[in-house]
Parts: C-alpha cells; structure tokens; sequence
C-alpha cells in the first residue's frame, strides 16, 4: 500500500520536489527520520508539509503553532535572531521528545484566546516533518537528520501574500515578519546550512 502511494502521480507543479522525496526515501530505508523545512513566508512550507503526508503518511508538526505568548512579546525578545517563535518550548515538548523516540504532548498556541490549547499527544511515524520558518533554528538545528530550503523571490514572495490576505494583514507580512525573518536568514546562515535547496517558482 505504501508503496503504491509513492508511485501515485504527483500534483502539478510538485515534479520540483521529487529529489526530495527520493532523499527521504533513501534514508527511510536506514530507520527513523527527522525533517525540518524551512523558507521565508509564503515559499510553501506547509503546502510541501501536506504534500509529504499524503506520500508517506508522516507526522507533521508546525511552527505556527508555537507563535510567541503576549508575555514574551518583548522589544527584547524580538531583537533576538530568531525570537519571533517559542523554539524553546518547541525544543522541550517536541524536539527533545521525538530524539527519544517519545510520544510528544505539545500545546498549541491558539491565537483566538491568545493562549495554549489542551496538550495533544502525538505517537510520531517514522517520518517526522517540521515545517516553519525558524525551524532550523541553531539551538534546534541538531536534532534533525535532514533540512530542505524553499527558496522564494522577493518578488513571488509578494505577489503570494498579496493574493492571499487583506490589505491590512499583508502589510504586517511586509513591515513585521517578513524582516525579522530576513535578518534571522542572513544572520545564522540557514540556507548554507540546509542540506537541500529547491528554487521556488
């Protein structure tokens, strides 16, 4: 069955990730595997998330959902490269579990209370992917076995979150996000450090 799955025909404009995914199969025929993938807004990152689960039914988790608490939205803790996420909570609940080979139980941050939901508990599969910008964070980056680079233009990258959200809401992208995430790129280094970069079109 799962080998069915594989050779099913891939989603147009998905024939990009076929390197990818003969990676993650080459190396899921040696054991466990732990993936991060990592890019600017709106590169595809959860788009290639769900395109993972489908074809090799792995679990998936997402940085969005460990946005800040109000209590650590900091002047502080945004100058700090990489701040703009609770990677440390990330690291305690899932990373750090799924390098034990653990059932994870992790919190999502809801950001309609603006608080954590109910612990989830979650039993990884084989293949574990974590999708988000800041994930290859350098205090997370060693607890993966492999990483993947989307890599947007400036240009897509505007043209997306334009077609994708209100005026008001695609401004943040532009003012807020997507700069903190630039000097986080360029300051650590991320897409060097990456094992895979696949161009973005």
């Amino acid at each position: 069955m799962e080998q069915e799955c594989r050779n099913q025909e891939l989603p147009a404009g998905a024939a990009r990730y076929q390197p990818l995914f003969d990676e993650l199969d080459k190396r899921l025929a040696k054991g466990r595997v732990i993936a991060a993938i990592e890019g600017g807004s709106a590169s595809g990152k959860t788009t290639l998330g769900g395109l993972l689960k489908e074809r090799f039914g792995c679990t998936v988790f997402h940085m969005d959902d460990f946005f800040l608490r109000p209590e650590q939205r900091t002047a502080g803790r945004y100058a700090e490269v990489g701040g703009n996420v609770d990677w440390e909570r990330f690291l305690e609940e899932v990373l750090k579990p799924l390098s034990r080979g653990e059932t994870v139980s992790y919190r999502k941050f809801d950001c309609s209370s603006m608080s954590l939901a109910e612990a989830e508990q979650i039993v990884p599969a084989r293949l574990v992917i974590v999708e988000g910008a800041y994930s290859m964070h350098p205090e997370l980056a060693a607890y993966y076995d492999f990483s993947v680079f989307l890599d947007i233009t400036p240009k897509l990258q505007r043209e997306r979150i334009l077609r994708r959200n209100t005026e008001e809401k695609a401004q943040r992208f532009f003012n807020e996000w997507i700069p903190l995430e630039n000097v986080y790129f360029e300051r650590t280094g991320i897409r060097e450090r990456c094992d895979m970069v696949i161009p973005v079109s």
